[in-house]
């Protein structure tokens, strides 16, 4: 059985397969993370996101956060997608669905993912405002 769902894509990131794929009759919980494009940071409006990334070494990456997060945690199943390419306010562009037979497993699984994927996965976010764009921690 495959206890892992592992995807980047440049469409649009669908939340009800990442639930469908975690969800399980022997699991009291699903966490789920789903991060979306705001409208505003730092006091500049955003007009959109740009996220780029070297697909094989993040998709790596995050399979490895899972299995730690298998390991770790008391968690059944994780999905793990993330977007790239340009994206709109409202839109989605990670995320993170964790299931359990108990909540707090989910979260805590369901937080160290989210946590983990910001420091480790090589995808970039590169914020374009109306007086110029700026990349958000590392570059490519």
């Amino acid at each position: 059985m495959n206890y892992t769902s592992i995807h980047i894509s440049f469409e649009k990131l669908n939340v009800q397969d990442c639930y469908n794929f975690v969800q399980d009759p022997s699991c009291g919980g699903i966490a789920l993370f789903v991060g979306t494009v705001r409208n505003s940071t730092k006091n500049k409006t955003v007009k959109l996101l740009d996220f780029s990334g070297y697909e094989p070494m993040a998709l790596k990456e995050m399979q490895k956060i899972a299995i730690e997060a298998l390991d770790k945690f008391q968690i059944h199943k994780i999905a793990i997608h993330h977007a790239l390419g340009e994206l709109q306010i409202g839109d989605i562009p990670v995320i993170i669905a964790v299931s359990s037979a108990h909540r707090d497993a989910a979260f805590e699984a369901c937080q160290f993912a989210i946590d983990t994927l910001k420091e480790t996965v090589p995808i970039w976010k590169k914020e374009h405002f109306e007086d110029g764009e700026v990349w958000v921690n590392s570059h490519p």
